[in-house]
């Protein structure tokens, strides 16, 4: 019983540092002035995981965020003390309609994908990813789409399941001639 009450009341002490460190933290839409600094929070995350620094380089072109690419895309940042310290961007893609389905045959919709979703690793662990993530997926419901879909960091696919995501399948290819497999994923979004 003793244990029961000692471990509430830590998860509650837990849950008020994270209310409290989480009213610290402001969220606002990403301009493009702020591309350098997003690219530091991109390979500053993706070296936190070990991944060698040829892969790191390799994957420069994808891993930066450009001026150009803030002003197409939403792109939303989480300040602490008004420094960025994380941030998701969404990508639209056409999605083709199945051709046994005749009324939608050469139609297209568009499925709404989680592009980025980057945190410092010295802000890792602090609850900004997950306040990241419920405002993207406030934002999914904001913009109509039911269902969020992910291609993830293998390093990341156990937060998005406790985010809700489910493995939907997986995208294989290869680095620096060593297969690497992305889960896919996606979450549904009360609309």
């Amino acid at each position: 019983m003793y244990r029961k009450i000692l471990a509430l009341s830590l998860t509650k002490g837990i849950l008020r540092m994270l209310m409290f460190f989480c009213s610290m933290t402001s969220i606002r839409r990403a301009f493009p002035a702020d591309a350098e600094r997003l690219t530091q929070i991109t390979l500053a995350a993706k070296r936190h995981w070990d991944y060698p620094e040829t892969w790191i380089q390799l994957w420069l072109p994808q891993l930066t965020i450009s001026p150009e690419y803030i002003s197409t895309h939403e792109l939303w940042m989480a300040l602490t003390e008004e420094s960025p310290v994380a941030y998701y961007s969404f990508t639209l893609e056409p999605v083709i309609a199945r051709s046994h389905e005749p009324q939608m045959a050469s139609a297209t919709k568009q499925s709404l994908w989680l592009d980025n979703l980057w945190v410092l690793p010295e802000s890792m662990g602090q609850g900004i990813g997950r306040l990241l993530f419920q405002h993207a997926l406030e934002r999914c419901r904001t913009l109509g789409f039911p269902v969020l879909k992910i291609e993830a960091d293998p390093n990341a696919q156990r937060f998005y399941e406790k985010m809700g995501a489910r493995k939907i399948g997986e995208h294989r290819g290869e680095v620096d001639g060593q297969p690497r497999i992305l889960p896919v994923m996606e979450v549904a979004v009360m609309v």
